[in-house]
């Protein structure tokens, strides 16, 4: 995908709208000479949040065939996580692992301990919380190592700058990092993308995504516990909080943000949207305390005036539909089948999806699979490859249908980049100790958007 993006500013117009970063004060301008692994050297890898995803990464880099690959080290915020990773990845890949109690780091300031049993040229695992991905990259560039980061890489417009000079920097370092928009690896949309710019459904006009299923992750949070701290409550509930994971927009939603973006070889200039907080109760008659609304339709418009329509819902018993589709001045296609890029992808002359297909994908190659070999590759070959970017910029996409949304407003690609409402300033500061970083009030409720009434602000 094409990254000229007039909306996008310079790298001196980013330190003269962010002011004097952590990064860069940390970083300056020094050169970052690396070493790399040739194929027969052993790549050490550094496991810095181990949820699931972190634990799924994890696996998908050990399995990795390219050359010797070890897991050696892990951090977490939280023991239990910890452990429960280990275990799991030791019944699965327990051959591949080298991880002794003095290299198991926890608390927020675990992900350097981590790091620093590493050398210049092994990789980093970032799979906490979305808000501390800038905190985490910061520090791996200045270790000299190679990054996987999960998806979201930013959830406001302070951290999308920020990253964006950090992705600067790691590429004038030779660092190679991945991010965990897989839907870029899976070969069914790879093919359709192809046949889309060969012009096999003709010009683009409207383009659809669905994610729409019952509450998911930690969508919906109860009331904080009496023994629990609000920054633990929060980080362990993150997709409740927006300062931690930009909420579930951000997080469940971006990868068909991503992929039909990709499709259109370009990112929307401005979004209009609306949504709803409707069933905010457990069974037991509780109300939820989190910040996310239950549905959210978003439309997004392009510099050529055509449309990307995105509906997401988390609601028990409604219908249930997870896909994405392209509409073509000479034809359709269906991108996404089920979830978030599985196929068969598939074109269609006209815009009736349930004839004969022009062309239907038949490669089931793993996806997140296929971005590890392809990260691991760049790092052994010392091959340019650095998706920052173009993480940011889905990020930036997906956060201003968000602000929308919520703000009731429209919402530029442009004005999301350039917002100052930092949700969790100071982030690289803090501790489990620390007052979190949003605080509820007295009924132990937190702020949540009100479109109209704030709208200038989510919250």
């Amino acid at each position: 995908m094409s990254t000229d993006n007039t909306n996008l500013p310079s790298r001196r117009e980013f330190i003269q709208t962010t002011g004097s970063l952590a990064a860069a004060t940390m970083l300056g301008g020094i050169p970052i000479p690396l070493v790399y692994p040739g194929g027969g050297d052993l790549i050490q890898v550094a496991l810095v949040g181990c949820g699931g995803r972190g634990s799924g990464a994890a696996v998908n880099a050990l399995s990795t065939t390219s050359g010797p690959i070890k897991l050696v080290a892990m951090a977490d915020a939280f023991n239990d996580r910890l452990s429960s990773s280990y275990d799991n990845l030791k019944q699965s890949v327990g051959s591949k692992m080298d991880v002794p109690p003095d290299r198991k780091f926890l608390g927020l300031d675990a992900y350097k301990h981590a790091m620093d049993c590493l050398k210049p040229g092994d990789v980093v695992i970032l799979t906490t919380p979305p808000a501390f991905r800038w905190v985490h990259f910061t520090y791996a560039i200045s270790k000299r190592l190679n990054v996987f980061m999960e998806k979201p890489v930013c959830v406001d417009g302070p951290s999308s700058r920020r990253m964006l000079q950090l992705a600067e920097q790691a590429a004038a370092a030779k660092i190679k990092v991945g991010v965990g928009l897989m839907s870029r690896h899976a070969p069914n949309l790879q093919e359709l993308h192809d046949r889309i710019q060969n012009g096999e459904i003709g010009d683009i006009v409207l383009m659809r995504g669905y994610r729409m299923h019952e509450p998911a992750g930690f969508f919906e949070s109860l009331p904080k516990p009496d023994n629990v701290s609000h920054m633990e409550y929060q980080i362990r509930r993150f997709h409740s909080f927006l300062w931690a994971s930009g909420g579930c927009f951000n997080d469940f939603y971006i990868h068909h943000v991503d992929h039909l973006c990709w499709m259109k070889n370009a990112w929307p200039v401005k979004a209009q949207a609306l949504g709803g907080r409707h069933y905010r109760q457990s069974p037991e008659g509780v109300t939820f305390v989190d910040q996310n609304f239950d549905t959210y339709s978003v439309e997004y418009t392009f510099a050529d005036g055509s449309k990307f329509y995105f509906d997401g819902r988390c609601m028990t018993g409604a219908q249930g539909i997870y896909s994405s589709y392209v509409h073509g001045s000479k034809g359709m296609a269906i991108a996404a089948r089920a979830n978030d890029c599985s196929g068969p992808s598939a074109t269609f002359k006209g815009q009736n999806s349930s004839g004969t297909p022009i062309w239907q994908s038949n490669d089931n190659t793993n996806p997140y699979q296929n971005e590890w070999d392809t990260l691991i590759d760049a790092i052994r070959k010392d091959k340019p490859y650095n998706e920052v970017k173009r993480g940011v910029e889905a990020c930036v996409t997906s956060n201003m249908g968000r602000m929308a949304a919520h703000t009731g407003q429209e919402i530029t690609f442009d004005q999301m980049l350039k917002c100052e409402h930092e949700f969790s300033p100071g982030l690289d500061t803090l501790s489990l100790d620390s007052v979190a970083p949003l605080m509820p009030d007295a009924t132990g409720r937190y702020p949540v958007p009100q479109p109209g009434i704030n709208a200038k602000r989510e919250y």
